[in-house]
This record gives C-alpha cells, sequence and structure tokens, in this order.
C-alpha cells in the first residue's frame, strides 16, 4: 500500500493507532464463567463476543429479519467493551444491576483514548445498552442464548459450579418468549432437560 493511500495520512499517527489497538486487545484478558466446548478452558470476553456477531449475523439471515446488518454488528462487538475496565460480571450475581456503571466509565475511557478512530464508540455501546431497536433486542436474546448453549453442551459445569438454579435460568430467558418465541420455545425445553439431567437445581 503506498503512501499516498489516504487511509495513511501523515496526519495519522501510527503509534497511536497501535495504542488504540493494544486497548482493545486487554478484552481478551477478561475470562467469563462459561467454559469453551470439548476443553477445559472458559470464554474470555473478546471471543464471546466475536461469537455473537456471528451467531446475529448467521441468525438474521437464517430468519430474514429486517434488520439493519451493520447496526447489529457494530452493537455485538462494543457489546462487552466495557468490560475491559470493570471486568465480567456473572448473570446471576447481585451486583449484576449496577455493573453497567463501571461498564460505561469504562467505554468513556475508550472513546476518548488516543488513536481511537470510532467517533461513535459510546453512541453504539449506549443504545445496545440501553435502547429498544430491533437489533437491539435480537442482540439480547442472542447473548443470553450463546451461554446457555455453551453450559448445555458442557454437561452444565458453570450451573453446577456455582450453583445455579431452575428459576433463575427461567428467570434470566422469559424476555425472550415476545421477542423470538421459537428461541423461547428451545430454552424451555432444554431448561427442564438440564433439570432432569441434575445440572440445574430445581426449586
Amino acid at each position: 500500500m503506498s503512501s499516498s493511500d489516504p487511509a495513511l495520512s501523515s496526519q495519522v499517527d501510527i503509534d497511536d493507532v497501535t495504542h488504540f489497538l493494544l486497548e482493545l486487545d486487554a478484552l481478551k484478558r477478561v475470562n467469563r464463567r462459561s467454559y469453551v466446548t470439548q476443553t477445559t478452558r472458559k470464554e474470555n470476553s473478546a471471543e464471546h463476543s466475536w461469537h455473537l456477531a456471528m451467531a446475529c449475523w448467521s441468525i438474521v439471515e437464517q430468519f430474514e429479519l429486517d434488520i439493519n446488518h451493520e447496526k447489529l454488528l457494530k452493537m455485538a462487538l462494543v457489546h462487552d467493551l466495557g468490560e475491559v475496565d470493570a471486568g465480567d460480571t456473572f448473570l446471576y450475581a447481585s451486583s449484576r444491576s449496577t455493573a453497567h456503571v463501571e461498564e460505561r466509565e469504562g467505554i468513556a475511557r475508550l472513546q476518548a483514548e488516543r488513536g481511537n478512530g470510532i467517533s461513535d464508540l459510546g453512541e453504539i455501546w449506549e443504545e445496545q445498552e440501553t435502547g429498544s431497536s430491533k437489533e437491539t433486542q435480537l442482540l439480547k436474546v442472542v447473548d443470553r442464548l450463546l451461554p446457555f448453549l455453551l453450559n448445555l453442551n458442557t454437561e452444565g459445569k458453570t450451573w453446577i459450579e456455582l450453583g445455579v438454579t431452575r428459576s433463575q435460568v427461567s428467570g434470566a430467558h422469559d424476555f425472550i418468549k415476545d421477542s423470538f418465541p421459537s428461541i423461547h420455545d428451545w430454552l424451555a425445553k432444554n431448561i427442564e432437560y438440564a433439570t432432569k439431567q441434575g445440572w440445574l437445581i430445581d426449586d
């Protein structure tokens, strides 16, 4: 690529660019609670963000949904970016309701970091966090589906380790009944199965 390429403008400091890229790389160091299938390790938040983006893309195409792909995929990619500073908060943790405060502060810091070329980073994150668009609704559904899927295919490893109950899982997925009934039906069937297997505490 020649130096005349506008993308390599002399006004762009590559040291700043690479500084921001390393800030993003930090998301790989944030471990989640779910185990990667066919391994003994837990996934990290960067892996989850990639999986979320790909899953959303596939589901939109499969169900032929009238959704803005670009908006959806951008929201999926920034979805957990605030965890660089805040860390991951388990879905059933008591601190879950306030986790967004530290995450929002983390996003504000990243927005202001030198080398950030994404001018609307905070705006996109805020939309996925508090918005009500079709894209946001789908994102929230798929974000709940994926860790459930990992638990189901690791014989409930995280659920068992942390003593998760059937009612906790059912409650966390109840909103999907209205926004995506077919996925909710599949979840309900497999919550029943996981409970019978002893992976969820039957309460």
